[in-house]
């Protein structure tokens, strides 16, 4: 009996030991209830036929074989992509996972990757074929496909395209499509308005009558404007499109869009683009971290709705500052391991308020050494140029100017 009585004690300890891991085993998260809700809202926009992403991740059998590099990646924050340091500013549109789905993801593969119940699965996010922010309302072409050659260097091709906009047009999103990843570097449109001198190599493109309407470059998501807000193309105006190809190997053609979306709603304010910028700088040959500072004043009240910076291979870091009247300071965003394979548009939760008189100052460094695995050749001066073995070096911003009453204006002048 005494046995038997140490048996039964065993055995009941066993089950309150057991009975947790039992109940942990059947909440092992599932691909159809877990996992496909943080796929299809961070990772499809990207992965999914036609975009950029290296695989399709649309279903359990496409994510099933990369299980193991997914969590490695998310793990690592190497996926999803994103630049900007948390320690300054909050992002609209920012694409980092939270610990919890980290977790959830970390669980599932550790817990063999089960698909789980398909009728727990959700809904595909729904995507216009061709178009991430769905079919535009209007589309404009390169006039020409361009003949790319598999090797050489390739200056950067221009074409101008008129809308033929009989009234001005306000427009809520933009979205430049590339025919041709493989030999893009970028792409970028811009609005040239009526009765200017046609853009010349060397000119200062962002001026007020010309300036930059939307780019194709690694990493950037097009992003529709908030309602309110858009940006104006005058009647009469031009789309300039500014394209740098590099050969891959194999002779290829390209031939780039844009699409553009109008304005469904009473516009309000103008979003405006401009950048700071210089091509005064000569980075010597194997400097670990070259710095150039640049800066402007605003000479009006604004609000600052996004930024990025743009560098080459060699960009190491940028950061932008915002050195107010009063003497204070505030770090508006921190990029601390810039990658020329995503140069992103960080959009802030929130419209940054810059009072008149404020100096926006970027400062930005280069690694030239042979220690940056990206550096085309640390032997050599690096000065400012379009190839990517050359460098480039600008803050952009997107504003609104406050006051601004589009409609109040509207109506005055009719």
């Amino acid at each position: 009996m005494k046995y038997q009585g140490t048996q039964v004690a065993i055995l009941f300890a066993l089950s309150l030991f057991l009975a947790p891991v039992a109940l942990a085993g059947t909440n092992r998260p599932t691909f159809s209830k877990d996992v496909a809700p943080i796929v299809f809202e961070h990772c499809v926009v990207c992965h999914r036929p036609g975009e950029i992403g290296t695989m399709s991740l649309l279903n359990f059998k496409q994510v099933r074989p990369w299980a193991t590099s997914i969590l490695s990646k998310v793990v690592s924050r190497e996926m999803p992509p994103w630049g900007a340091s948390p320690e300054f500013g909050e992002f609209l549109n920012d694409r980092q996972l939270s610990d919890d789905e980290i977790e959830t993801i970390r669980a599932w593969v550790k817990g063999g990757s089960k698909p789980g119940n398909p009728e727990d699965l959700p809904p595909l996010p729904e995507f216009s074929q061709g178009w991430a922010l769905g079919k535009p309302d209007v589309v404009f072409w390169m006039p020409e496909r361009f003949q790319v050659p598999a090797d050489g260097i390739i200056p950067n091709i221009t074409y101008h395209v008129p809308t033929n906009f009989t009234e001005d047009m306000y427009v809520q999103s933009c979205e430049v499509r590339v025919d041709n990843r493989s030999v893009v570097h970028h792409a970028i449109v811009s609005v040239e308005e009526p009765g200017i001198q046609r853009w010349e190599p060397g000119q200062d493109l962002f001026d007020k009558q010309r300036y930059r309407l939307a780019e194709y470059s690694p990493g950037q998501n097009p992003t529709p404007l908030e309602p309110g807000v858009a940006k104006l193309i005058k009647k009469g105006s031009v789309l300039r499109f500014n394209m740098h190809y590099t050969p891959n190997g194999k002779a290829t053609s390209d031939r780039s869009r844009i699409g553009l979306t109008f304005a469904k709603y009473p516009v309000v304010k103008n979003q405006i683009h401009a950048m700071v910028t210089t091509k005064e700088f000569k980075i010597p040959a194997g400097d670990p971290n070259y710095s150039v500072t640049m800066s402007y004043t605003f000479d009006r009240d604004v609000h600052i709705e996004s930024a990025g910076p743009h560098m080459h291979e060699r960009g190491k870091d940028f950061r932008y500052t915002l050195h107010y009247p009063d003497k204070t300071s505030e770090v508006l965003l921190f990029v601390p391991d810039y990658s020329f394979h995503l140069q992103m548009r960080y959009i802030f939760k929130e419209p940054i308020p810059v009072p008149k008189g404020t100096t926006l100052e970027c400062v930005a460094h280069f690694d030239n050494s042979p220690n940056n695995p990206e550096n085309p050749d640390p032997t050599i001066n690096v000065v400012y140029g379009d190839q990517t073995w050359e460098e480039m070096v600008s803050g952009h911003i997107e504003y609104t100017i406050d006051g601004e009453n589009l409609l109040e204006k509207t109506k005055q002048s009719e």
